[in-house]
């Protein structure tokens, strides 16, 4: 089984999973990376750079990619001439997931971390569970792992309709909103993709809203948060009469630890356990993950946020830290998204005291297919929601390091947001990293 694109979250878990499972596992990526040192962990020898000479020989080897690898990637392209299977990951993933009872979990925001709460529960729990995470699962330090239990844990990702594979026993979603422009032409299409993930499931656990109700039907278990203790060291929440404490940060986490509580119960596991376990959870890695501080004291966050509601939510848990100031850096992830969204982000960005905007980090889309479309419209987005507070526009890594290394202070914290590769900005500020 050869995996092109093997450095990214979902292709690295499986390419783990896959090798706990007694395949024999190659891939390449492009440039090395932390999921790349877990997957050699897992013993695997990954090759870095993409070329036809990497694959396998034999007519028996399977070819696994992602939404991510083009056609024309001469990985992909060599393997199509020699006639070798083809196995986008999503369908990897099903396969995957229907060899236990799976709970999988779904929405625009939330899924990752949610995914993360259920997957610590269950080892809390003593469930040893399989699961395969969009990000780090800080409890294990690793995004994938076959543990020996009943129960495999799956993060569901609608942005290529790859979740439409899953037949899960529980299936999760936290919330539906639309981020993925160039998949969905519509809400109406959208919401009818959640639909038909939903009916595929045994028991379905939605938020309370009216909207995901219509689209889970009747016999949905619901969950939502009324009021939560908010403060520096975490939330705090009731949940069925059950008094919930987490050490992360954020509205949006009780959410999604209620999410996380209801899936497991939806599963038979024990509630009050679970309740008690998520005490101890710190988080998905890149979801307001500390970095460390930087020389003149500020703090560094990083958050993976990289949609309006994300960002406004990201902004208002650092608000509980009680900071002097939220400076937030914010890198557009994909052009198609800052064309669309821009006035929406510069209206979340504009709730930090100080903004900072990055350039566009493209992913898999080319700028010259989205001309004049630069990080530069969210800035000035920003600048009009602002206020008056000060909104930088500072294209290049380069540039925005030498301006923040100026403005940040003690008890300032620094957010840095989104999807692209704006977490090694924070990590060259954090001259003082966080503790492992």
């Amino acid at each position: 089984m050869h995996f092109i694109g093997l450095g990214g979250a979902g292709m690295s878990g499986l390419a783990v999973v896959a090798r706990a499972l007694g395949a024999q596992v190659t891939g390449s990526d492009r440039a090395d990376s932390a999921y790349l040192a877990r997957v050699r962990a897992a013993g695997v020898a990954p090759a870095i750079g993409h070329d036809a000479a990497h694959l396998p020989v034999g007519d028996d080897v399977e070819v696994v990619v992602s939404t991510a690898i083009p056609p024309h990637n001469p990985e992909r392209a060599a393997a199509r001439r020699r006639g070798l299977r083809e196995l986008h990951r999503g369908e990897l993933l099903a396969e995957v997931a229907a060899q236990k009872r799976c709970i999988a979990v779904a929405g625009t925001h939330g899924k990752t971390t949610t995914t993360s709460m259920i997957a610590h529960a269950l080892v809390a729990l003593g469930a040893a569970p399989a699961y395969l995470i969009g990000g780090e699962l800080r409890t294990t330090a690793t995004n994938a792992a076959w543990g020996g239990g009943e129960w495999v844990v799956v993060e569901a990702d609608e942005s290529d309709r790859s979740f439409l594979r899953l037949t899960p026993e529980v299936a999760v979603v936290t919330n539906v909103e639309l981020d993925h422009h160039t998949t969905y032409a519509s809400r109406a299409e959208l919401d009818a993709a959640f639909a038909e993930f939903l009916q595929a499931a045994g028991r379905r656990v939605v938020w309370d809203r009216p909207e995901l109700l219509d689209l889970a039907g009747p016999e949905a278990i619901v969950f939502d948060v009324r009021e939560a203790d908010l403060r520096p060291d975490g939330a705090r929440f009731a949940f069925d009469g059950l008094d919930v404490r987490l050490a992360v940060p954020g509205f949006h986490n009780a959410l999604n630890a209620a999410a996380a509580l209801s899936a497991l119960r939806a599963a038979g596991q024990d509630v009050a356990g679970a309740a008690a376990a998520l005490a101890s959870f710190r988080g998905a890695g890149r979801r307001f993950e500390v970095l460390g501080r930087t020389a003149g004291g500020a703090l560094v966050v990083d958050d993976y946020a990289h949609h309006p509601t994300e960002v406004a939510a990201t902004i208002a848990a650092a608000r509980t830290l009680a900071p002097r100031r939220v400076i937030a850096l914010f890198q557009p992830h994909l052009y198609s998204r800052t064309r669309l969204l821009a006035r929406e982000f510069g209206a979340a960005l504009a709730r930090a005291d100080v903004i900072a905007v990055l350039d566009v980090y493209p992913a898999r889309e080319r700028a010259e297919d989205f001309p004049g479309v630069s990080g530069l419209a969210i800035a000035e987005a920003a600048a009009d929601a602002a206020d008056g507070r000060p909104v930088l526009w500072l294209p290049g890594f380069d540039d925005a390091q030498r301006a923040l290394e100026r403005l940040l202070a003690a008890d300032d914290l620094l957010l840095v947001l989104g999807a692209g590769d704006v977490d090694g900005l924070g990590r060259r500020l954090a001259a003082r990293p966080a503790a492992r």
